[in-house]
């Protein structure tokens, strides 16, 4: 104590008054340059290395016990979506023969689902906006398996093309919506979950055509069957509703959420130059909720668009054109069918691991070499015609282009300027348009050339992945 007190005392005796002890604090540079050097030390730890490494570590490595329910529970949902329409398919050959209709018209009312989804496609984003994701998803699956069971009782064509009319619509909205409740649980992961929600479709579309098959092959009434699978595939989705996300739809989006899960972001300073190169250039991002159409989100948009129809485009190769050119490449029934095979197999388990490889490299990255391989994998097929060359172009192709169409969704849904919803609704509808041209693209080349230069289209849709793919937002989390 006198120690303490000595000090104290002798640094003001000297002083001769008031004044001169107010000039006393002032002329202590040894204590100020020490207190200075302190205080860098003391201010950071409160603020970095107890404030946001906590959050920043935590939500990738233990996401809450509700975040890992809306995962599962939209994961059935896209099942269920991939499974309702695929479990028809295979009963098409019995319809068709029930109609007593032609190729030709049986093909123009099959086209009936594409005409419904790109129509009705445009509305999803203010059905979700209205409703929410959630219930959007969720019932609109159910009104999906209600419409399938107009068609056993369809009497004539036209009536058949109008049942897949309605279905087509109404799964161009579900999509939409089960896309955006994805993203939302997305980001509470703060890592990607998109591609491996995709790859459970894919399994889902797997699923269906199995359960189709399967009642064609006991001979069950048409009725019967759908029936069955509209109550199973009702009760599905109604269960994983209750597990879903609720609030709003930009609830993930809130500046705290942000600021905790972006270490980058800690303070409410968006590192946009990093996370979309749509904000790099200093455009602020609009409020949850509040955002309205800016003219450079519509160019981003619509080069996001152009990235998906590009996605559309190389599954619709592998898928409608591929058995077509082993064929002719003298290859029996069976290894042509191959080609489709070989193609999804590769696209699916790209999917159900793309998350990882996303979250290392980032998604311009695996977009970029994505693109690189499918141009190259397509065009040396093509450039050495055999069919083990083939297979193994198809194979890359469906790899390369894995995980391309969830990042254009993904970042679609992240453009600023844009009301919420919208981004994902037009480059799913892109999307859907590009599934609906790209036949007749590769069908025109095919009879004016031939189907070898008709799929080049996939090699040129990899180089246009490759340079459009600087678009995409590098961060999945976001």
């Amino acid at each position: 104590m006198g120690t303490r007190s000595s000090p104290e005392r002798t640094t003001p005796a000297p002083a001769a008054g008031p004044g001169d002890a107010r000039a006393d604090r002032p002329r202590r540079p040894p204590l100020t340059a020490l207190s200075r050097a302190p205080a860098p030390d003391h201010r950071p730890p409160p603020a970095t290395v107890i404030g946001e490494p906590m959050p920043a570590a935590a939500p990738p490595s233990a996401p809450a016990r509700h975040a890992r329910q809306a995962r599962a529970a939209v994961a059935v949902l896209f099942l269920t979506n991939g499974a309702v329409f695929f479990n028809v398919v295979p009963r098409y050959p019995q319809i068709k023969a029930e109609l007593g209709v032609s190729n030709a018209v049986f093909g123009g009312a099959v086209a009936g689902y594409s005409v419904g989804a790109l129509l009705a496609g445009l509305l999803a984003g203010v059905f979700v906006r209205r409703f929410g994701s959630a219930r959007v998803a969720a019932f609109g699956i159910v009104i999906t398996t209600l419409a399938t069971l107009a068609i056993p009782f369809a009497p004539n064509w036209i009536a058949f093309g109008a049942a897949l009319f309605v279905v087509g619509a109404l799964d161009a909205v579900v999509d939409v919506a089960q896309n955006a409740h994805g993203l939302r649980v997305q980001r509470l992961y703060q890592r990607s979950i998109l591609n491996s929600l995709h790859g459970v479709w894919s399994i889902g579309a797997v699923l269906g055509g199995l359960m189709g098959a399967a009642a064609a092959g006991l001979r069950l009434p048409l009725a019967l069957h759908l029936g069955i699978s509209a109550a199973l595939f009702s009760v599905v989705a109604v269960v994983a509703y209750r597990f879903l996300l609720p609030g709003p739809e930009d609830a993930e989006r809130t500046a705290p959420a942000t600021a905790a899960a972006h270490p980058a972001t800690a303070g409410g300073h968006p590192a946009t130059a990093d996370s979309h190169p749509a904000t790099a250039g200093g455009d602020p991002v609009a409020p949850a909720g509040r955002r309205s159409f800016a003219r450079p989100a519509v160019w981003m948009l619509a080069a996001l668009g152009l990235l998906a129809a590009c996605g559309a485009l190389v599954e619709d190769a592998g898928a409608s054109w591929g058995a077509l050119y082993l064929t002719g490449l003298h290859a029996d029934a069976a290894t042509a069918g191959l080609a489709v095979v070989a193609f999804q197999t590769a696209m699916t388990i790209g999917r159900l691991s793309g998350d990882r490889v996303v979250d290392r490299f980032g998604q311009r990255t695996v977009t970029r070499v994505g693109g690189l391989l499918a141009a190259a994998g397509m065009g040396a097929a093509l450039a050495v015609p055999s069919v083990p060359s083939a297979l193994a172009g198809f194979v890359l192709a469906g790899l390369g282009t894995a995980t391309l169409v969830p990042a254009a969704m993904h970042s679609a849904d992240e453009l600023p300027g844009l009301p919420s919803g919208t981004g994902l609704t037009v480059v799913s509808w892109l999307l859907r348009g590009g599934f609906l041209l790209s036949p007749l693209l590769v069908g025109f080349v095919a009879d004016l050339v031939s189907l070898r230069a008709g799929l080049l289209s996939v090699v040129l849709a990899g180089l246009l992945t490759f340079v459009l793919a600087r678009v995409l937002v590098n961060d999945p989390g976001r």
